[in-house]
C-alpha cells in the first residue's frame, strides 16, 4: 500500500447552502469518515481559497476547497488467518458472505478477530489504502451482528470507483429481515424517507434527526406475516447511513427482532443481536463497467427461525 499523499478538490456549489466545512466536506466525501475529515481540518490539511480553516468555518457558493488526504502510516494491525466465505475475488475486488458476531474493521475493543485482519493475511498488500490504517479496502460496511455480502477493494481505483457509485446511489442493497408487528393489507410495501444522524442525547446511537441528519431512504415490502406477531421483509436502501434499516424500520413501529438498541430490551428468542441479512449486493465492476450482482444465502440461523415461525411455535 504505498500511496502517496492526495490532494482532493471541490468548488462549492451555489445551491449547496451555507453549512460547517465539516458537515459539507462528509456529505460529499463518502469515503472519509466525518471524524476523519475533523482531524484534517485540525491538523490544517483542509484549505478554503488556499487558506486553513477550523472545523466550525461556514463554506459559500464558490470557495474553493482543497482536502489533502495523507499517505497511510505503517500498519500495525496484524494478519489474521480466518476463514473467509469469499463469494467472488479478481484483482480489483472480492466479495465477501460475513458471518454474525464478526467486526467488518478494527476498533477499540475489536482490534483482532475483524475482516480486515482476515483480508491482510488473505490479500497481504492487496488492498486500497485511502481508508488509512484501520481500514485498509473497506469501501462499505455492516454491523457486527448482521450477515451477508460486503464488497472489499484491492487497489485505490476500485476503492474510488465503489465509493462513487455508493455516493450516487447506483449500487444494489437488498436485505431481509424479521421485524415485530404484522404489516396490515394496506402497508405491505412502502418508502421510509426520514434523515439519520447522532441521537441527540445517546451519541452511541443513531436517530431520524431532522436539523443535522444526512438524506437516507429505505423501501421496504412485506414477504410474509410470521406467527407470534412478527413479519419476514425485504428492504432496499438509496442510501447507506449507520443503523439505517434499524432506524427506519423502528421509526415506523417495526423493530427488528434482536434489536435491543432500537427495539424491545429483551428479545422472544435467545438471537445474538438484530435478525438482518444482506442478502443481494450489486455494482459496477470498477475495470470491466460491466454490472455484477452477488446472493449470500440465508444464514442457518436465520432460516430456522422462518421455519419455527412459519409452522407454528
Amino acid at each position: 500500500m504505498n500511496v502517496l499523499e492526495e490532494t482532493r478538490v471541490f468548488e462549492v456549489e451555489e445551491t449547496t447552502g451555507e453549512q460547517r466545512i465539516d458537515k459539507y466536506l462528509s456529505s460529499i466525501e463518502d469515503s472519509l469518515s466525518r471524524s476523519y475529515l475533523q482531524k484534517l481540518i485540525k491538523d490544517q490539511q483542509v484549505l478554503v481559497n488556499g487558506v486553513p480553516v477550523k472545523s466550525n468555518y461556514i463554506v459559500k457558493a464558490f470557495d474553493f476547497v482543497e482536502v489533502k488526504v495523507p499517505a497511510p502510516v505503517a500498519l500495525e494491525i496484524l494478519p489474521e488467518a480466518i476463514p473467509l466465505s469469499i463469494l467472488y475475488e479478481d484483482d480489483d475486488v472480492i466479495v465477501i458472505d460475513k458471518p454474525k458476531n464478526m467486526v467488518v474493521h478494527p476498533a477499540p475493543g475489536h482490534y483482532t478477530g475483524t475482516i480486515v485482519n482476515a483480508l491482510l493475511y488473505h490479500c497481504k498488500d492487496n488492498l486500497s489504502g485511502i481508508n488509512g490504517v484501520l481500514r485498509p479496502g473497506i469501501v462499505h460496511r455492516i454491523d457486527q451482528d448482521t450477515t451477508g455480502v460486503i464488497v472489499v477493494c484491492k487497489n485505490d481505483k476500485a476503492h474510488n470507483s465503489l465509493a462513487m457509485q455508493l455516493k450516487e446511489h447506483t449500487i444494489t442493497r437488498r436485505y431481509e429481515a424479521i421485524v415485530y408487528h404484522h404489516f396490515n393489507e394496506a402497508e405491505t410495501e412502502g418508502v421510509v424517507n426520514a434523515p439519520i444522524g447522532r441521537h441527540p442525547i445517546d451519541r452511541k446511537k443513531m436517530a431520524i434527526n431532522n436539523k443535522n441528519g444526512k438524506e437516507a431512504i429505505t423501501h421496504y415490502r412485506l414477504i410474509r406475516n410470521l406467527e407470534q406477531n412478527l413479519a419476514h421483509i425485504e428492504c432496499q436502501l438509496d442510501t447507506g447511513r449507520t443503523h439505517q434499516i434499524r432506524v427506519h424500520m423502528s421509526s415506523i413501529h417495526h423493530p427488528l427482532l434482536g434489536d435491543e438498541v432500537y427495539g424491545p430490551a429483551k428479545s422472544k428468542f435467545r438471537l445474538n443481536g438484530q435478525t438482518l441479512h444482506a442478502r443481494v449486493l450489486g455494482f459496477i465492476h470498477p475495470s470491466t463497467g460491466v454490472y455484477m450482482e452477488f446472493e449470500a444465502p440465508l444464514p442457518a440461523y436465520f432460516q430456522e427461525l422462518l421455519h419455527k415461525l412459519e409452522n407454528k411455535l
